[in-house]
């Protein structure tokens, strides 16, 4: 558990490394360039032309995941530190979710750009701190708990992979013309992954108002996983949270200090994962 450890001591101390040397950027670089390269033509060539995309940034994030494993101590540790860090935002989340907390719109406006992909431009007050919060509950399971959950499980091959599939689901797994057949393997295989770990978000949140989460949790069924934890912060701050069109749960209006109160929950949320973390890791290395 060493190296997790570390790579969560880099990520509270010096949240995200430079874009040029962040694997998560290269995995959307490489999308990019062969999302550009490849002309559509029809659902089922788009189809197989995700599937050859996908298996790309796939086959890049196995073998940046092999790296350490030939390097020499202690920069094998280095590397491997380094990998996995970068495959969860634990703080660079909390920055941004944190720099919405704005009195002027539009300064507020601006940010809250920067963390969903939807028109914010007509949103007004309310919407935008419904977006803020939305954002950071989804993303619980997106940049922390599903990556450390894969790294538990398969190691560091598990969390870049896993962050590989996040990062092509978040550029071309939209459903639109463009992208509903070249981008629906990896928006599948998003679903996939995120399954589990959105239901263990839910538990961690249970605690925190047991009758009223698990009421709002039934009520999610909008999406298969990312509406889950946005039904939790919404029941846990009492709070309605809507994405016009998609989803809403009721509430009163969200204010300015429930993004604030959000970013608490999330800091406890968080922390109450890593601590069950360490001590499933301390039982299983004592009964080994």
């Amino acid at each position: 558990m060493i190296e997790l450890v570390l790579a969560i001591a880099f990520d509270l101390l010096f949240g995200e490394p430079p874009n040029r040397v962040h694997p998560v950027v290269w995995f959307g670089k490489i999308t990019a360039k062969i999302d550009r390269a490849y002309k559509r033509r029809n659902p089922l060539t788009d189809f197989l032309a995700g599937i050859v995309c996908t298996t790309v940034v796939l086959f890049f994030a196995l073998v940046l995941s092999f790296i350490p494993r030939f390097l020499p101590f202690p920069f094998n540790l280095i590397a491997e530190v380094y990998l996995l860090k970068s495959s969860f935002a634990i703080k660079s989340l909390y920055q941004h979710v944190k720099a919405t907390i704005c009195e002027d719109v539009e300064e507020m406006r601006r940010a809250v750009s920067l963390i969903v992909s939807r028109d914010v431009s007509k949103l007004d007050r309310h919407h935008l701190i419904s977006a803020s919060i939305e954002s950071l509950a989804e993303n619980i399971v997106d940049s922390v708990i599903s990556p450390i959950f894969y790294y538990m499980l398969f190691g560091l091959s598990g969390a870049l992979i896993y962050r590989a599939i996040n990062t092509l689901d978040a550029m071309i797994g939209y459903r639109n013309e463009k992208y509903e057949y070249f981008g629906k393997f990896s928006a599948r295989l998003d679903d996939i992954l995120n399954f589990i770990p959105a239901r263990i978000t839910v538990l961690l949140f249970l605690p925190l108002k047991p009758k009223r989460v698990w009421q709002y949790c039934r009520l999610a069924k909008f999406k298969i996983n990312s509406d889950k934890p946005i039904a939790c912060m919404s029941a846990v701050l009492s709070v309605w949270i809507e994405k016009e069109g998609v989803y809403r749960f009721e509430g009163r209006n969200p204010r300015l200090e429930d993004v604030k109160k959000a970013l608490k929950v999330y800091c406890l949320i968080v922390a109450i994962f890593l601590s069950l973390v360490f001590m499933l890791e301390f039982i299983l290395v004592n009964h080994a």
